[in-house]
């Protein structure tokens, strides 16, 4: 299978959008594909060989898993590259269009229990929730 590829154009400056997506802080507030869950935990070690850890809950506790990734390559400001610990691969580009403005691409391998473009949805509503959240604080 291809990968899946979406992006997005936030108007913030590229070292905001690089800190908000990757600090664990703010991960919890934004990583989430609906309102009726939570990322009630993050743990990034932002280097090749470190971890990204999530947990994605719903709010109501019926729910809930564990996203873990392996770091391959780390360009701040520009280039994240990881591996989930099925052997996925995910990319993000940073893409600074100017000083107030960044556009983000996202690269993932699908997995085969879900239909491509359930996938595309699910990862596409939290990369908007991640824009919402780093235009608004």
């Amino acid at each position: 299978m291809k990968p899946i590829k979406i992006d997005i154009t936030i108007l913030a400056p590229v070292r905001k959008v690089w800190d908000d997506y990757n600090g664990p802080e703010h991960i919890v507030k934004w990583n989430f594909a609906h309102d009726t869950w939570h990322c009630p935990s993050a743990e990034n070690d932002l280097r090749p060989g470190g971890k990204l850890r999530t947990r994605m809950e719903a709010k109501d506790g019926s729910f809930g898993f564990d996203f873990e990734g392996t770091y391959d390559e780390v360009i701040p400001n520009e280039k994240i590259k990881y591996h989930l610990e099925d052997g996925r691969n995910v990319e993000i580009l940073f893409d600074e269009i100017d000083g107030n403005t960044t556009k983000v691409e996202i690269s993932f391998d699908p997995e085969k229990q879900n239909a491509a473009e359930m996938q595309r949805d699910g990862w596409y509503a939290i990369l908007n929730n991640f824009h919402k959240y780093v235009e608004n604080h």
